[in-house]
């Protein structure tokens, strides 16, 4: 019988996120206000997307990690096999 893994704790994923999604907001934010006038789009564009890329991964890497967590937590490991001994 095949046991499914746990759902992904999507108040948990936006705990652990807050900080990194103020960084960003803060970093597309400062590059909009940087870029002189009249180059707003050309000279923001790249910085803004670079945060909001990285911000794309971290989500990511911490809503994996969040599920591998809860997968592990949920399936501990076997105990001592029928002899007394550890499975091996």
């Amino acid at each position: 019988m095949e046991r499914s893994f746990p759902r992904l704790d999507r108040t948990a994923l936006r705990d652990v996120l807050r900080g990194e999604l103020e960084q960003t907001l803060e970093e597309v934010a400062d590059a909009i206000d940087n870029a002189p006038r009249g180059r707003v789009i050309r000279d923001s564009e790249e910085p803004a997307r670079d945060a909001l890329d990285r911000f794309r991964q971290v989500v990511y890497e911490k809503a994996l990690q969040l599920k591998i967590n809860a997968a592990q937590a949920a399936f501990p490991p076997s105990g001592p096999s029928v002899g007394g001994a550890a499975a091996e």
